[in-house]
This record gives C-alpha cells, sequence and structure tokens, in this order.
C-alpha cells in the first residue's frame, strides 16, 4: 500500500468520526439539495434536456480536434490569442511568461478549479507577484492558506462561525461579525485590487466553437470585473469545457445553474469574444485563452472513461455521494474530489498512486442519477477499477483474498460443509481487522436460510 492511500485511508476515518465536521457538511448540502429539487420544476422534461445535452457534450469529445481548431480560428480572427498547454509545466510557464513581460505586480482570479490544477497561487507567491481570489468563498479559504473543499463551494466545511473568527484573526472584525457583514467588507476590499490589477484570470464555463467565444457564468459579479479592470484578460481552461454552437447555450447555463445552486439562471452570464476593440469603452487590450491538457487526451483514449469529459464542474456529484459527504473535499488530496475526482484524477495523477480512488464509492449510483450531462460515473468508476486490477496496481494480498473469495463464490459447497461454530472461528481469525476497530463482527447462524428452507419445505 502506498503512501497516498494509506493517507486516504487515515484521513477518511478521523473525517467520518468527527461528528461536527458531518454534520457541517450535511447541514451545506441540505441547503443546496433543497434549492435544486425546485430548480428542477423549470423543466418541462428534464430527462429530455439532460438527454439532448449529453449527446451534444458526447458529440464534442469524440470530435474534440475538430472543435478546437475551430475555436482557435475564430477566438483569433477577434484579436484574442490561444496558447496550447500540453502539461502543467507547460501552462505555467506561459502564464508566467505573459506577467512577466507586462511586468504585472498584482493580480485578481475568478474562481476556477484549473487554477488549483496549475497551482497558480503557489506559482505567483513564489514569483513575489500578490494575487487575490475575487470569489468570496475562494477569498475565505486563500486566507485561511487552505484549498476549495468543494468543486462549487470552496468554504462548505467552515460554519459562519469560522469565518467569522478567522476575519477577526486577520482584519481584526469583530469576532461575531454576521456573514452580510464580512460580505460587504470583503466587497470594499477588493474593489480597490480590481482597479489596482495589472492581470485578471477568469476560467472559462463554456468554449463556443462556432463563434470562438468564451462563455463565462457566475453568481457574485467577480468574473465580469476581473476581466474588465485589468489590461490583460487571461481565460485558463480545460480542452475538454467545449461545445459546437452558441445555440447550445440555452441548453446547459440553465441545467449548469439547476444542477449546481438550484437557480434557474446563474446571476451574470458573460459571453467574451477577445480583447476591447477600438469602438468598445471598456475591457481589456490583450486577450489570452490557455487550453489545458494536463493529460485529458490520455484519458480520450479510453473508450468508457472519456465520457468523464463531458462533465461541467456543477457539483451535483459530490453532493450526492454518501463517500464525499463522510470524508470531506480534503481527504481525496486531490484538485477534483467526489464521484467526478475518483473517475479523472487516477487519469491525470497516476493510476498506480491513485487508483485507491476509485475504490472510494458504495456503487449506489447516485452521482449517475444527478448528473446532468448523464455521465455513469458509478459504471466509469468500475471500468478504472478493473484497469488497476489488470495493471497489477492494487496490492498482492488483496488479489489474493478476492481471487479465494471467488472461488469460493463459485462453489456453494465450501459455504455449507464448515459449521457455523469453524466459520465464526475463521471470520475472527481474518476478517477482524479488515472489519475495522468501530464495527461488530457479524455471526453466523447455527442454520444457514437454504437449511432452514428446507426444514420449512422438504
Amino acid at each position: 500500500m502506498n503512501y497516498i492511500n494509506q493517507k486516504f485511508l487515515d484521513d477518511a476515518e478521523i473525517k467520518s468520526f468527527d461528528s461536527e465536521h458531518r454534520k457541517r457538511l450535511n447541514y451545506n448540502i441540505g441547503k443546496y439539495d433543497e434549492q435544486v429539487a425546485r430548480g428542477k420544476e423549470q423543466f418541462a422534461n428534464l430527462e429530455l434536456a439532460k438527454r439532448r445535452a449529453a449527446n451534444i457534450k458526447h458529440k464534442t469529445i469524440n470530435n474534440l480536434d475538430k472543435y478546437l481548431v475551430e475555436f482557435e480560428n475564430n477566438f483569433s480572427k477577434q484579436g484574442g490569442k490561444v496558447i496550447w498547454a500540453p502539461n502543467e509545466k507547460e501552462a505555467q510557464r506561459e502564464i508566467l511568461h505573459i506577467i512577466k513581460k507586462a511586468k504585472a505586480q498584482v493580480i485578481v482570479k475568478q474562481k476556477t478549479m484549473v487554477s488549483e490544477e496549475l497551482e497558480l497561487n503557489e506559482l505567483f507567491e513564489k514569483n513575489k507577484r500578490e494575487v487575490f481570489e475575487t470569489d468570496l468563498g475562494e477569498f475565505i479559504v486563500q486566507l485561511a492558506g487552505e484549498k476549495p473543499y468543494h468543486i462549487l463551494t470552496p468554504a462548505m466545511h467552515k460554519s459562519k462561525e469560522d469565518v467569522a473568527d478567522l476575519f477577526h484573526q486577520k482584519f481584526n472584525m469583530a469576532p461575531d461579525s454576521k456573514p452580510e457583514q464580512i460580505a460587504h467588507f470583503v466587497r470594499e476590499k477588493l474593489r480597490n485590487e480590481f482597479i489596482r490589477a495589472d492581470v485578471g484570470i477568469t476560467g472559462g464555463n463554456f468554449l463556443i466553437a462556432d463563434v470562438g467565444a468564451v462563455a463565462l457564468t457566475e453568481n457574485e459579479g467577480n468574473g465580469l470585473l476581473s476581466m474588465a479592470f485589468p489590461k490583460i484578460h487571461i481565460v485558463i481552461v480545460g480542452i475538454e469545457k467545449l461545445i459546437p454552437s452558441l445555440e447550445d447555450l440555452d441548453l446547459f447555463l440553465p441545467l449548469l445553474a439547476q444542477h449546481g445552486t438550484g437557480q434557474k439562471i446563474t446571476v451574470y452570464n458573460n459571453l467574451v469574444f477577445g480583447p476591447r476593440t477600438e469602438f468598445e469603452p471598456d475591457g481589456p487590450e490583450e486577450m489570452y485563452v490557455v487550453l489545458i491538457d494536463n493529460r485529458r487526451t490520455e484519458l480520450l483514449r479510453f473508450k468508457e472513461q472519456r465520457r468523464a469529459l463531458s462533465c461541467i464542474r456543477c457539483g451535483a456529484c459530490l453532493n450526492g455521494c454518501p463517500i464525499y459527504r463522510s470524508v470531506g473535499g480534503y481527504t481525496y488530496n486531490a484538485t477534483y474530489s467526489g464521484p467526478i475526482g475518483s473517475v479523472i484524477s487516477p487519469h491525470y495523477l497516476g493510476m498506480k498512486e491513485y487508483n485507491h480512488l476509485s475504490f472510494a464509492c458504495s456503487l449506489c449510483g447516485k452521482c449517475t442519477e444527478v448528473c446532468p450531462v448523464k455521465i455513469p460515473l458509478h459504471e466509469l468508476l468500475l471500468h478504472n477499477r478493473h484497469e488497476a486490477v489488470t495493471k497489477k496496481y492494487v496490492s498482492y494480498s488483496w488479489r489474493v483474498i478476492v481471487s479465494i473469495w471467488k472461488i469460493v463464490m463459485l462453489h456453494r459447497w465450501i459455504i455449507d460443509r464448515p459449521k457455523a461454530r469453524l466459520k465464526n472461528k475463521m471470520i475472527k481469525q481474518f476478517g477482524t481487522k479488515m472489519w475495522g476497530s468501530r464495527r461488530i463482527l457479524p455471526k453466523i447462524a447455527p442454520k444457514s436460510f437454504k437449511e432452514k428452507w428446507k426444514e420449512r419445505i422438504p
């Protein structure tokens, strides 16, 4: 068992039995569940909308090379610049080159999971640049020196009391500050940073191939400010975020909003076609789209698992997952947590080291049920497990145990012949450690169901 696997098991045990953590996470997710249930009412036929979205993303992923070239051509015609980044190091190098060339010192960032994937904050701080997360949740976790806990809600693990205490420590605000007071304080503080900023960095919810535009959807307006004030706007986005046509947005925007936060539509929905033109009063003078591969094309090689690239990052699968709701986001030790993270992280970070995430699943199928683009997540986890076993990435002892169990399950007499007393002795001898110290080992009854059935019906 490697270190990363063991750390997952250790952290999972701590978090699973932390009653305060579970209470907090279930409360916060419960609020989303209520909103999402109401948001579904806007669809006359939600299942049809999901099927349409799934078909569009499936078509796009299977023709990704064509749509990427189409997007680049159309975006470039409008004055934008596309940078292809095959891996994390290349992306970091290109982004840092833009910042150094512009002699930029202050950077504002909209919430984007890709920036966490590239560890941009650490990169900027290492190069002595000021960087400010402008999403309220991201600002909170940056202030706390932490990473996002959830794809959509970075500070989901914190209570309002935690946040008030953090702002008391960092800014000497009143220790009993209300959420509204904290939000007002952050808004006032960030306004100055937007004005000072030399570079704004955002993600992109969708790249639209036929018009060469970036679609950015948000609730706080910070994304719009991050690209409107600075002279340079850098979009960092995974190559899988493409959709073919502008007309597809009327399907994807409501699906994303409803499954993410339960809204009919997100508050701010922006389409960015490139840098400011001579006829526009504001906006960036330069705009770059950095297309991140970072092993996504390797995931494309897999016939089944490639479907995970259809993800629109709504976070619904995390909210529905009993494992995530128990162990929390940090336990995964990866940028992407929950069911979608358990599918893609082993491919992005290495199947040998991270295959254990694909086993951190009860296979209840809730993630598949709630996905707005119908990714069969629990099935893809089984495909990951098969790959891990085939390549012998799982431990030798576990492979032996499963092989023995397979033989036993295929030969009923092996189960029937030993007496209950012997079975219980064997279970106690070999199963205690695997069953865990917090659970009581079950006892085999003196007579099996089969034996009792035979007695009842000779």
